[in-house]
């Protein structure tokens, strides 16, 4: 109901939406709302690289006979909550008709209401916080959320790695940090674990001291759902002391960075994922892409680069994909591609995925059930499948 009554809104909103062109009847514009810089900056630029790669194989979409070009636009939203507005502000000015992104809750909550007042539906890619798209009624989500990924890390460390003492760690004023820390809490707690809590200021260089009170504790295992900046420093840190308490993380984790930082050193690392590009039983659309993505990549020294200096593919980047794709089935659906029209359409989008077959509940959100356990292997510094987890969603 809550989505019928945005959509309702949305269609008595008439934004401009194409520019006439000699080959086209008109352009849609795809806004790119993702960190290049900040602390998510590594990660934002791998799930744009998904829609660009996206882009690249559909630009045009044929509407009732007409052929419209389809145009991206990027802003940067340096991965902050304060500077967020700034950047939905500018795709609002250009006239985009849907959004995607971003990497980060807090920039998603952030950039919100910009979007939600234009009238312009936004498509969440690997925001995982529930409050993403319960606090917009013209949010949409492809991934799973922090509430199902908490619940799969804690009983992942409780019953899998049989460890009853979690010390967690997370940034201040983070939202992204503090509500999966929140939910892994809760789940590990209600198994009979015990956690201790702790938290650092941004801007935080020397974690020694946050490791030496896991240590002290007794923690069988540290859960620290920060950045990759910060993620960085603490593994590097905790290599140098030789702790030998493992890690658990959320997605955030699943980057080059994440592997650079653990190279040659015996620190172990898991953490849940959307999407494993070494999947044995692989849908034949994921086999394509996987073979489609790396020679793109490896194409282009830039994209290389974006993706961290290899041709891995991080989960995010097989998001950005799904993402861009569901956004082209809902222009499908409409008469021009207005900014409304696609709000209109994408409850009932239906797409089969890269990272699953995307189908919205009423909140918004794709019914997801599946997370990819992981762990970082420190000498060939690719990612180590370990198990999947699964849970039933409501219908």
């Amino acid at each position: 109901m809550k989505k019928l009554v945005a959509i309702v809104l949305a269609l008595m909103l008439v934004l401009p939406v194409f520019a006439t062109g000699e080959e086209y009847a008109g352009t849609i514009t795809i806004g790119i709302f993702e960190p290049a810089s900040g602390d998510n900056g590594p990660g934002g630029k791998q799930e744009t690289l998904g829609m660009y790669y996206a882009h690249s194989l559909v630009n045009t979409v044929d509407l009732n006979g007409k052929l419209y070009k389809i145009e991206l636009v990027e802003v940067d939203n340096q991965t902050s909550a304060d500077k967020a507005p700034a950047a939905a502000q500018t795709l609002v000015s250009r006239n985009v008709n849907v959004v995607l992104g971003s990497y980060g809750s807090g920039a998603s909550m952030a950039g919100s209401p910009i979007f939600e007042a234009a009238g312009i539906p936004a498509i969440g890619v690997s925001c995982t916080n529930p409050a993403v798209t319960l606090g917009s009624p013209l949010y949409w989500r492809i991934c799973y959320t922090d509430d199902f990924q908490g619940d799969v890390l804690a009983n992942f460390a409780y019953n899998d790695l049989g460890i009853s003492t979690a010390y967690t760690l997370n940034m201040l004023g983070e939202d992204y940090g503090a509500g999966l820390v929140n939910y892994f809490t809760k789940a590990f707690e209600k198994l009979g674990g015990s956690v201790v809590a702790d938290t650092f200021p941004e801007g935080t260089s020397d974690f020694s001291a946050y490791l030496q009170n896991a240590a002290n504790f007794g923690s069988g295992v540290i859960f620290s759902p920060s950045s990759t900046v910060y993620a960085s420093l603490l593994l590097g840190q905790a290599a140098s002391m030789k702790l030998e308490v493992p890690f658990v993380a959320g997605d955030t984790w699943a980057s080059s960075v994440i592997l650079q930082a653990v190279q040659n050193t015996d620190t172990k690392v898991y953490f849940s994922d959307f999407y494993d590009e070494n999947n044995k039983d692989a849908t034949e659309i994921s086999k394509e892409f996987v073979t489609g993505f790396k020679a793109w990549l490896n194409a282009s020294p830039q994209n290389l680069t974006n993706n961290g200096g290899n041709d891995i593919i991080a989960a995010v980047s097989a998001l950005g994909y799904d993402a861009y794709m569901t956004a082209i089935e809902a222009i499908k659906k409409t008469e021009t591609g207005s900014a409304a029209e696609i709000a209109a359409a994408l409850p009932g989008v239906e797409y089969e995925g890269v990272t699953g077959k995307i189908v919205f509940d009423e909140n918004g959100d794709a019914k997801k059930d599946i997370a990819y356990i992981k762990i970082a292997d420190t000498e060939k510094l690719d990612y180590i499948f370990v198990t999947t987890t699964s849970i039933d969603t409501e219908e």
